[in-house]
Parts: C-alpha cells; sequence; structure tokens
C-alpha cells in the first residue's frame, strides 16, 4: 500500500514545536535543539500519537470496538492507546508483562482514569529459566493471554484489533515516516538545517519510520537510534528487519542497509525501565539547564547518548543536532522510579521556618 494512500485519523496536536536548547547550546559551543512530540496533546503527550494516526484508522475501517495492546506496567504506548479509545468511543485492554503491582502509580493511574482494561501477565515460573528457554515461554504466555482476552471480548459481542508493542507495525510505523516530511518542512520555514536527530531504538517504529522518511522525503537529517534496552547483534539485525518490511508495505522504494544506520547500544544502563543512577544525572541536566523533563525510561537515556558522543568529539561542533522529546514523563511517578530518586533530591533535611 503506498504511503500516499494510506489514510489516518489525526489523534494528537501537530506541529509539535522545534526550538533551540540555549543553554546547553552554549554550554557545549554547538546549535542543540529539541522537537517536542511531549507536547502531542491528548493524556499527557508523547509519540506513540502518530502511530495511532493509522491504526486508529485501520480499526475503525475493520469495524473493531476494542483496541487491544501489549507493553509493560508503566507503558506509554498503552496510555495512548487509552486516551485515543476513549476519545472515539472504543474500549481498550492493556496486557502488561508481570503481575499486577500492589499500588498503581504514574501511567497506571492514567490508564484507569480513562477506563481502560489491565491484564498482566506472571512469568515467575520461568523467569529465571536460560534465555532461549524464557523467550520460548514468554511467547507461549503471549498467545495464551491474547487468545484468552479475545475471547472474553468477543462473547460480550466486542470485535478487537490488535496492536503491537509500541504501535510498531508498517502501518504505525507510518506516523514517523510523515513526521520526517513534518521536520523537514518546519526546518525550511525556520532556514535551519539539521545534521543529526536523536531518537529512541526499542520497539523501532520511531526510528524506523525517521529513518525510511528521511530518505523518501530527502529530509537532509540523519537519525541516530539510541538502544534503551539491551539488544544483541541478532536482535538488532531483527529491528533492521522490521524496517525493510515497513519498506516494501508502504511502497517507498527506499535502500535500506545496515551500513548507513546509526545505533548506539552503550547507553541503557542497567537495563529496560530499571532506575539507573547514570541515566537520572542526564534527566537532572536537562531539567536545570532547559526545564525541560525528560523521562528515565527512554528520553534520558537518548540525551545521555547524544551529549555523550558531542564530549567525545564523535559529532563535530559545527553540525547541528536535535533531540526527538518522545514524552514518557509520567513513567517518573511510577514507584521504582520515584523511590529511587528520594535520596538524590529529598535526602538532605528539607529546611522549615517558622513565624
Amino acid at each position: 500500500m503506498k504511503l500516499e494512500s494510506l489514510q489516518r485519523i489525526e489523534t494528537g496536536f501537530y506541529k509539535t514545536p522545534i526550538h533551540k536548547l540555549d543553554n546547553l547550546s552554549k554550554k557545549y559551543g554547538m546549535n542543540i535543539y529539541i522537537k517536542r512530540d511531549d507536547l502531542t496533546g491528548y493524556a499527557l503527550g508523547g509519540n506513540k500519537l502518530r502511530k495511532l494516526d493509522y491504526l486508529l484508522k485501520d480499526a475503525l475501517d475493520k469495524n473493531c470496538t476494542v483496541l487491544l495492546t501489549y507493553g509493560g506496567p508503566q507503558t506509554n504506548h498503552g496510555r495512548l492507546t487509552a486516551a485515543v479509545a476513549a476519545r472515539f468511543g472504543l474500549k481498550c485492554g492493556i496486557i502488561m508483562d508481570g503481575s499486577a503491582p500492589k499500588k498503581a502509580t504514574g501511567n497506571l493511574i492514567l490508564d484507569k482514569m480513562m477506563g481502560a482494561d489491565l491484564f498482566f501477565m506472571d512469568d515467575t515460573d520461568f523467569a529465571d529459566e536460560p534465555r532461549e528457554i524464557k523467550t520460548a515461554k514468554y511467547n507461549q504466555l503471549v498467545d495464551k493471554t491474547t487468545k484468552e482476552v479475545v475471547k472474553m471480548y468477543e462473547e460480550k459481542g466486542e470485535k478487537v484489533y490488535l496492536i503491537p508493542v509500541g504501535g510498531s507495525s508498517p502501518v504505525g510505523a507510518a506516523g514517523y515516516v510523515m513526521t520526517a516530511k513534518e521536520i523537514k518542512d518546519q526546518l525550511n520555514e525556520m532556514n535551519l538545517n539539521i545534521d543529526y536527530i536523536f531518537t529512541g531504538f526499542g520497539s523501532v517504529g520511531t526510528y524506523g519510520g525517521l529513518y525510511l522518511g528521511a530518505k523518501y522525503f530527502d529530509a537532509g537529517f540523519t537519525p541516530v537510534g539510541v538502544c534503551v534496552s539491551h539488544k544483541n547483534d541478532a536482535e538488532i539485525r531483527e529491528k533492521v528487519d522490521f524496517i525493510k518490511e515497513t519498506n516494501k508495505f508502504l511502497e517507498l522504494g527506499v535502500n535500506v542497509t545496515n551500513d548507513d544506520m546509526w545505533i548506539e547500544k552503550g547507553y541503557v544502563g542497567i537495563s529496560y525501565n530499571v532506575p539507573d543512577p547514570e541515566t537520572r544525572k542526564y534527566m537532572y541536566m536537562m531539567a536545570r539547564e532547559e526545564a525541560v523533563i525528560l523521562d528515565a525510561c527512554y528520553t534520558s537515556k537518548v540525551f545521555r547518548g547524544m551529549i555523550d558522543l558531542i564530549e567525545k568529539g564523535k559529532i563535530a561542533k559545527d553540525k547541528n543536532v536535535m533531540l526527538l522529546h518522545t514524552g514518557g514523563a509520567p513513567g517518573i511517578f511510577s514507584e521504582g522510579h520515584a523511590d529511587a530518586m528520594q535520596e538524590e533530591l529529598w535526602g538532605e533535611t528539607q529546611k522549615v521556618f517558622k513565624l
């Protein structure tokens, strides 16, 4: 299906702003910008709405009444899927990894506020198995859970539309192919050139869409993907295959090669969405330098990678760089991340004055 014939329903507020990070630019002696996809408008915003533009249209065309998706307990994609469902009169189900937390925090609170049904997959029986066995059993659990949840909805007369993790299907990735054009148009209006755009490399709908869109629209920038979870070479090849699949599905005709992809693996921290002191340093830096709030799972890792590459001279000072802010701030208020920040931000005795 040609990209131009793929229809969408606008679920967010676009064009999101691009602005210069003045203090950081002065600090590092170069031009540093940010694209604010944390300001897409609904349910505290984020990049996933751009993918849901296309996924929602596909779901409605198929007369579906339930959007069912997947993620961790603090999934930002799940939160925005719930938002889209609420706005367009659909039901939302989110299948989440792990046992249900005893206390709802962060995105879980927002999910329930918007009426989402939450389902949890308990993997404790095989959590300590070798990686290959664990992966196989996890996939079995996902299949089993999905069938049971779909059956539950169908018995109530609903029709379910399945959305993969992060909304990263070829249909969803079209959202960021088109974002590359949006960025190109904005930069032309600003009479500005950007050499590198830094974004997360996770389920790869965002990075892959930007990569394809930059080439298809001759946008003039190179996307840099910073891994947000540990990925071996085989897993990265799998993600590259997804980009090739999207290229073929959207009939873009782009030459997709590993050689011209810039993917950084060294800034994950401890693990995916695990509180990490090094990642938090960069979250605090952005807050204190620019009053822009990043999250601890995605954007702070991307920002850390960008700054480290600048400091190491791997990006020349005469280049213009931009951080794609994909949102995720509600995750800061999840129990694990909030607890980890207590000693750093609230450890000292606070000054109290009395009359």
